[in-house]
């Protein structure tokens, strides 16, 4: 068979994208196998008398594709296998799972593997054999009863992935050993996209991506190596649409990471970098004019959600303000003053959990900070809100953010969500 994409090559290290349905090493089957496939490129290449030495380090079920690192040299083995065996090495997959899974989990198992018929079940805590197993998803999209989910591995058990979702309700699609409708003949949705390693000799630290050739969720997949800044929502010839997280810069990380993977983009509305959700980008001139045309009329529809410290009520908010550019600060003002700018909201509380409450918010105008100046000005400031909220109050729940999600968001007849989701019983509790 050909060899499989490399994507990375040196003395020490061979870094693939294992197709799916080829097993790592020689099994049962006689069927050609990656570690055989790999070791005759490294012999006809470099024109080596003898067999190639050539370390496996870790593994991917059959089925499973995706990043791989193989050891060029028995010391580059030993260190690689180190950084598996004490977790220094970081995997993360792409599933698609039929179910409505939660929007973030971490999944905690006691798993036996079944030799005799190579299979993994969950079992209590205690069980003989039993090796514990731990996981943490999130989900990027849902769509028609299936979802994408970005799976972070922190064990490595024999099918864990898998066990560990259909376990829950959430069995991957074609898994013809873990999901109870798999059909024959189907490709899992399962893939390793993501793989971070230390250079064996050089200790430098080293990621590697390889996108699952599905054709399903386009957008999120293509953007998966941009996880630590967005995920995708949406993507065609004229727009990309993406779930930010908190922290990036809309013109600094966010751009940086979007336009090493799609290019060009064009910025048409901003959130503020610790405001998570949904930010839009034009791929063409004339589509950001347009969509720059739509912002300005009003032509849009954009929903947030909001934790704030107190109970407002419902109901619709004017204010004006004045934005001092220097001191990055908008400030109240009076309707007659100059330069004054309207700010309008509507608000709904849809939950209340002590001295919280959970807000959706419908913006009428689009003013710099306006969410954060208008529930101060209400009385319930946004929790985690260092500028214009309750210091004291961001202290009790340990919140060094604002608890703010651009839900919702509506232009040019198109409806985008995010997926992301305030968790106000965990909030509450300080746990995020």
């Amino acid at each position: 068979m050909n060899t499989p994409h490399i994507l990375f090559e040196d003395n020490h290290l061979l870094v693939v994208e294992k197709p799916a349905n080829l097993p790592v090493q020689a099994d049962a089957s006689h069927d050609a196998d990656l570690l055989t496939v790999l070791k005759t490129y490294l012999k006809e290449t470099y024109h080596k008398p003898g067999d190639a030495y050539l370390g496996l380090v870790h593994r991917l079920d059959r089925p499973v594709g995706g990043v791989m690192v193989f050891a060029k040299t028995s010391k580059a083995a030993a260190r690689l296998s180190a950084q598996f065996q004490d977790r220094r090495a970081h995997k993360r997959y792409a599933a698609i799972v039929d179910g409505d899974p939660k929007p973030f989990d971490e999944c905690v198992d006691w798993l036996v593997k079944d030799e005799s018929t190579n299979t993994t079940r969950v079992v209590k805590e205690g069980t003989d054999g039993a090796k514990k197993a731990i996981l943490r998803y999130r989900t990027l999209l849902k769509a028609n009863g299936t979802a994408l989910l970005d799976v972070e591995l922190l064990t490595g058990r024999a099918h864990q992935v898998r066990v560990q979702l259909s376990s829950r309700n959430l069995p991957i699609k074609g898994d013809m050993r873990y999901h109870p409708n798999a059909r024959p003949g189907t490709q899992i949705r399962l893939w390793s996209y993501m793989l971070s390693i230390q250079h064996p000799t050089l200790n430098e630290p080293m990621t590697f991506y390889s996108i699952p050739p599905w054709t399903e969720y386009p957008a999120a997949q293509k953007l998966l190596p941009a996880q630590s800044v967005c995920s995708g929502v949406y993507l065609d010839d004229d727009l990309l649409v993406v779930d930010k997280n908190a922290g990036a810069e809309v013109e600094g990380a966010l751009l940086g990471e979007l336009s090493a993977l799609v290019d060009p983009l064009y910025p048409v509305h901003r959130l503020d970098a610790n405001t998570e959700g949904l930010v839009l980008f034009a791929r063409t001139e004339a589509m950001r004019d347009r969509l720059l045309d739509a912002f300005y009329r009003h032509e849009t529809e954009k929903v947030y959600h909001a934790v704030v410290v107190g109970r407002p009520e419902n109901g619709t908010y004017t204010h004006y303000a004045k934005k001092d550019a220097d001191a990055a600060f908008m400030k109240l003002c009076k309707k007659t003053d100059p330069d004054a700018l309207k700010m309008e909201l509507a608000l709904r509380v849809l939950e209340t959990r002590g001295d919280l409450s959970l807000c959706e918010i419908r913006l009428f105008t689009g003013r710099t900070h306006q969410i954060r100046v208008q529930m101060r000005a209400i009385g319930t400031p946004v929790l985690g809100d260092d500028k214009y909220g309750d210091r004291e109050a961001n202290k009790r729940y340990k919140k060094r953010c604002q608890c703010l999600l651009h839900k919702r968001l509506t232009v040019l007849q198109k409806t985008f969500e995010s997926q992301k989701e305030l968790d106000l019983k965990s909030i509450s509790e300080g746990k995020r």
